[in-house]
């Protein structure tokens, strides 16, 4: 017996990976997380299987489910969001399991952020304007965020930022990124990543908190910091370049393609 632990993406059904597809597909037990997981995932679990939403559930009661499959001997789907390894909230269930014997396995997904991305078609990293990506949050009723990872903290690297959990913050995010950014500095909020009721806001620092009221985006919103989502003018990455020598390619030599 195992309980995976899948990561079903952003929320398009068909964005989960195939191993974690699979898995949903032949487990007798699937419990994932309604809230933000899209009923359409665990659809394809085996008509027999018990299938239950954790939403309403508290950590106790989500790890007797286990333990109650365990004892059966059934394989367990525990569907997540996004992926597991970023604000997941798998580490304290992992623990319990650990402390019960019971084996388990982790099954990556396209992370938020990621997801969002490829609905902008942008990069996160540009040549010359960010070689960096900074995934954080702020403080909430949830946790604490500490010192040293707060906003004025990170906001010094001008990286890209993807901030997640905060679309309550927005006044702390604009006073704490805007010494940093400045107050024009893009960003992009995206509510539900690829969800069928998607909502992109294009916006900056100083407007943004106007434009989210605007849009009555309350939840489930990434921000998007930085400066790549207005970069128009960069130079072209090194990769390609036909005077840039690797390991599969000399410079400045073409090579035939064979047949």
């Amino acid at each position: 017996m195992t309980v995976y632990f899948i990561g079903a993406g952003p929320g398009a059904p068909d964005l989960i990976t195939v191993r974690g597809q699979k898995l949903v597909e032949r487990c007798p037990v699937c419990l994932y997380a309604g809230s933000l997981v899209p009923e359409a995932i665990v659809a394809s679990a085996p008509a027999t299987a018990l299938v239950r939403d954790t939403a309403p559930l508290n950590l106790d009661e989500i790890i007797a489910l286990m333990a109650e499959a365990d004892a059966r001997g059934e394989d367990v789907a525990r569907v997540h969001s996004g992926d597991p390894s970023i604000y997941g909230a798998v580490a304290e269930q992992m623990r319990r399991l650990d402390g019960l014997g019971i084996p388990y396995e982790v099954v990556p997904g396209v992370p938020a952020f990621a997801g969002a991305a490829a609905r902008l078609m942008t990069e996160l990293t540009l040549p010359d304007v960010a070689q960096t990506v900074i995934i954080t949050r702020t403080s909430g009723k949830a946790s604490p965020m500490p010192e040293s990872e707060r906003l004025e903290v990170l906001g010094a690297a001008k990286a890209t930022l993807a901030i997640h959990l905060s679309i309550r913050n927005l006044a702390y995010v604009e006073e704490a990124l805007t010494p940093h950014y400045g107050p024009d500095a893009p960003v992009v909020i995206v509510y539900r990543a690829t969800w069928p009721d998607e909502q992109i806001i294009r916006t900056t620092l100083s407007t943004m908190r106007a434009a989210v009221r605007e849009a009555k985006v309350t939840r489930t919103a990434l921000i998007l910091v930085g400066a790549v989502f207005g970069a128009a003018h960069f130079p072209d990455s090194r990769l390609y370049d036909a005077d840039f020598a690797h390991v599969l390619r000399n410079a400045g030599k073409k090579r035939d393609r064979k047949p």
